[in-house]
């Protein structure tokens, strides 16, 4: 009897910040998009949008037994280095897990998913897929006004089993359509109705009814349909072709969050799954360099999920930001650095020694008194006890502010920098930024949590760690 594969648990990202797309026009004098863009912050990129919507995967998930971690993105800060396992230290994942990147191209999102999928088949435990873009567009050009960024995380495995992967379908075929150089920042495009017309319409299609052909059942029987292209007109022929009605279609997320690359099939996924009853069909399907599409069945165990942040709430959670600030936290444009000293880069050693507290936020708590501190100490703070340490996850806990203060010197790309002194439930004092915070809002006894962020770039070394941020 063939094992039961499909997700267990699932997680996803959209940044605070929003873009609104007027004030996008309003500077460059062209005409104005509806709506917003979802803008990851200064000190964010796809690496730690992932770490947060793999925490959000994991959080939901009782005993979390991961094998394997496959990332997923378009927009790597590094050129060479293994995402992957950044985002496995920060989600504090075993070591012994096999990890693996993807990128390239937007069709990597769905991979991933399938790659997690066929490494449950193959005999792991669980796997994680976790897909993350911060996607940008040239100053004028429509993709800046269309994209968006954020992340989606999905634990699949074989046990409480929430959507099972019911059958897949996959088309690859070289075409020019959307490139980008190693030394480039934007993509390029080629004309629109070429890709309309011979290459995505024709392809999104084949690849949806290879899969409703696999699993035996016609468009009528598909509770929700997630349909994603870099082309919306190719959705829309899509979507007319199978007579399908407008209540099965789930919302593109154009209006509020943007087109988010390898991310954006996966994230419109999870904005559906929290309204799926037992025994829905969801077809998920995207197109690039080919297509993929899935059928998942939703189970009697998505009855009892509880997802801890909803992609809805995430939305509706949201800050505005000035097109000034974006092209400046992009360096889209020149800017005068802070008249302060550069940031030195980090050294390997010490990180690879202190990585627990630096990526797991992992502090220490005595065993002789109990008491919870952070950084991890060898001796207690309050009994004096030397070596008597256990690890102690800080991640996860909420905080409330002591006290705080506010530099305008400080290096920062967004400033003024708000410093906090949290307060740890259940104990633990530490000092740390604050970030997606309006400075003039910040008051002592706010409840905060914890998010994972880079500090800044030096010598071409992302320096991770932790920030706080209102509770979202």
């Amino acid at each position: 009897m063939p094992v039961m594969v499909g997700i267990v648990s699932y997680g996803s990202y959209v940044p605070y910040r929003r873009l609104k797309r007027s004030a996008i026009a309003q500077v460059l004098g062209i005409p104005a998009g509806k709506g917003e863009r979802a803008v990851a912050s200064f000190d964010e990129d796809s690496v730690s949008m992932g770490v947060e919507a793999a925490r959000d995967a994991l959080r939901a998930t009782s005993a979390p037994s991961v094998q394997a971690l496959f990332f997923a993105t378009t927009t790597p800060p590094y050129g060479e280095k293994l995402h992957a396992a950044i985002v496995g230290a920060a989600a504090r994942l075993p070591v012994e897990i096999r990890a693996a990147d993807s990128t390239g191209s937007v069709r990597a999102g769905l991979g991933a998913l399938l790659q997690a999928s066929d490494s449950v088949g193959g005999g792991a435990k669980q796997a994680l897929a976790v897909v993350a873009d911060c996607r940008l567009g040239a100053p004028e050009g429509r993709a800046e006004q269309q994209n968006g960024d954020g992340a989606v995380a999905f634990v699949l495995g074989s046990e409480n089993v929430i959507a099972e992967i019911e059958a897949s379908a996959s088309l690859t075929r070289e075409f020019l359509d959307t490139w980008r150089a190693p030394d480039e920042r934007f993509s390029h495009t080629w004309e629109e109705r070429f890709a309309l017309t011979q290459a995505y319409g024709p392809l999104l299609g084949k690849a949806v009814q290879a899969v409703l052909a696999k699993a035996k059942i016609a468009p009528k029987d598909l509770a929700r349909v997630v349909l994603d292209c870099p082309n919306p007109r190719a959705v829309d022929e899509i979507a007319r072709g199978m007579k399908l009605e407008a209540a099965q279609l789930a919302d593109p997320l154009a209006l509020t969050v943007g087109q988010t690359g390898a991310t954006h099939a996966g994230l419109m996924l999870a904005s559906v799954l929290p309204a799926a009853k037992p025994g829905d069909r969801i077809l998920v399907a995207t197109a690039a360099d080919g297509a993929d599409a899935i059928v998942f069945r939703v189970t009697d165990a998505a009855a009892h999920y509880k997802q801890p942040r909803s992609v809805g709430r995430m939305i509706e959670s949201k800050g505005d930001v000035s097109y000034g600030s974006y092209l400046k936290w992009r360096e889209i444009i020149p800017t005068e650095p802070p008249r302060r000293p550069d940031p030195d880069r980090p050294a390997g050693p010490p990180m690879l020694r202190s990585s627990n507290w630096k990526y797991g936020l992992f502090g220490s708590r005595c065993t002789a008194c109990g008491t919870p501190q952070l950084p991890p100490q060898r001796v207690c703070v309050k009994c004096r006890a030397f070596d008597k340490m256990e690890p102690y996850p800080f991640a996860d806990r909420t905080a409330r502010i002591a006290t705080y203060a506010i530099d305008r010197l400080a290096y920062s790309l967004n400033p003024p920098t708000v410093n906090v002194v949290l307060d740890f439930e259940g104990g633990g004092r530490f000092v740390c930024e604050m970030t997606d915070c309006e400075p003039e809002k910040v008051a002592i006894g706010d409840e905060v949590e914890m998010t994972f962020r880079k500090l800044y770039t030096a010598g071409g070394v992302h320096n991770y760690f932790w920030k706080a941020r209102p509770k979202r």
